[in-house]
């Protein structure tokens, strides 16, 4: 089934020990190979060895990888250590498919069962020479590639910068589904309304939705001249026993595991279809900067910078409310709900002006952010942007009673403070000044 692969395929890209197995297989196969090689080879003087020098730099070799490979993990447990306590939980699901983190993992492992393996070949009448060459070579490549993934942890573990690979995530999905969007023929019926399903198709255990296959669901109802509702969206929690599809016509047994297979459940929400997840990250970063055992409106507002970018994206792209997709021939096939442009902007702004209002930084920011969102997104979204400005202005005039810095607070300011003064006549359109 579709969700079997799916899962699979999750689990391979959360995995940290698939590629650096992988990687140890290939370094005893390449072992194997420079040996074979090596009665072929003339190497030149400078790369022979003695018995005792090849045993000792293969023996340095390997001892060397194991180390290393417990300084990678000592770091690994530095990073869910931080993530945890000071950025997210949620966070580490990304850290995990680190494709870096990865290669350097199995740079080590492929290290150390080369160099392992030409030990077992060393001898008075056999030296391997050119895997001894090989070996030292590898150890320099393992080294650059270590320096490489100490600079990107040093600069990834900041709230920005998780902010940053967090906006450019969810941008990516919010992309992908528009590039795979085809264009509906308009229905020629709509979805049952008010009639009783002829079955349900319930799930066999409880998960997070992850992901959904729409077009297998389509093209399962087609063949089948079902009609299918889904009353749950990717990212909500589906309990054992919970309604995933509402089927009208006549369905089989069959077609009913084939329809469950098309839902992925697992233990969290990953971002594969599911944008939102990648504002829920963000906002845990802003409002665990805003709490009082942290105290850093600097982190939040920056978090906020890349919140806004995002959601001019979902603003853009115009994909809400309940949706159909229908057949070749406009019949409707599956209605599904989908988040609305309010949705996406209560997750990304409600809590924070609930733990920020009390800080000019953020409220500043905040105002400048749903100004720039009005101007940009399209009319029939600008409510939800006078909703939000409206809650900013409540929370600011309960939370601080001077007038004065009342009215600071509620300044539009793209920097938080600190941004550069608006000339008198000036009016701002998606975030740029223009003098009247």
């Amino acid at each position: 089934m579709w969700s079997t692969f799916f899962g699979i395929r999750q689990y391979a890209r959360q995995s940290l020990w698939i590629v650096p197995l992988l990687g140890g297989v290939a370094g005893v196969l390449i072992a194997r190979a420079s040996i074979a090689a090596e009665d072929n080879l003339r190497l030149p003087e400078a790369f022979s060895y003695s018995e005792s020098t090849a045993s000792t730099i293969l023996s340095a070799v390997s001892g060397a990888m194991v180390g290393l490979l417990g300084f990678v993990v000592t770091i690994g447990v530095l990073v869910v250590q931080m993530a945890t306590g000071s950025l997210s939980p949620r966070f580490m699901r990304i850290w995990y498919r680190d494709r870096l983190q990865k290669v350097v993992l199995a740079g080590f492992v492929a290290t150390f069962t080369f160099s392992f393996t030409l030990l077992g070949s060393v001898s008075p009448n056999s030296v391997p020479h050119l895997g001894v060459s090989l070996a030292g070579s590898a150890v320099a490549i393992d080294l650059v590639l270590l320096l490489v993934y100490l600079d990107r942890f040093v600069h990834t573990l900041r709230p920005v910068s998780v902010a940053a690979i967090m906006a450019r995530a969810g941008i990516e999905v919010v992309l992908r589904a528009q590039h795979h969007a085809h264009a509906q023929t308009p229905p020629v019926d709509a979805p049952p309304v008010g009639e009783e399903p002829v079955a349900r198709v319930l799930a066999r255990r409880s998960g997070s939705l992850q992901a959904v296959k729409l077009a297998g669901i389509v093209r399962i109802a087609a063949a089948r001249d079902l009609v299918c509702v889904t009353p749950c969206a990717v990212g909500d929690f589906v309990t054992n026993g919970s309604v995933l599809v509402e089927v009208y016509g006549s369905p089989t047994g069959a077609d009913e595991r084939h329809l469950r297979g098309m839902f992925a459940l697992g233990r969290e929400r990953t971002l594969d279809q599911d944008p939102a997840f990648a504002l829920r990250v963000m906002v845990d970063v802003a409002i665990r900067a805003l709490s009082p055992a942290v105290n850093d409106p600097t982190s939040a507002t920056q978090v906020v910078d890349h919140i806004e970018g995002l959601l001019l994206a979902l603003g853009r792209a115009q994909q809400y409310g309940v949706n159909v997709l229908t057949d070749a021939r406009g019949r409707v096939r599956l209605a599904f709900p989908r988040r609305s442009w309010c949705d996406y902007l209560d997750l990304a702004a409600t809590e924070i002006i609930r733990y920020g209002c009390t800080s000019v930084q953020i409220t500043r920011r905040l105002r400048a952010m749903l100004e720039d969102l009005r101007a940009a997104v399209p009319p029939e979204q600008r409510q939800a942007v006078e909703q939000q400005l409206a809650a900013l202005h409540r929370s600011v005039t309960l939370s601080i009673a001077d007038p004065q810095e009342r009215a600071f607070a509620l300044a539009r300011d793209p920097q938080g403070l600190g941004g550069a003064s608006v000339l008198p006549g000036a009016s701002h359109a998606g975030g740029a000044s223009h003098v009247g």
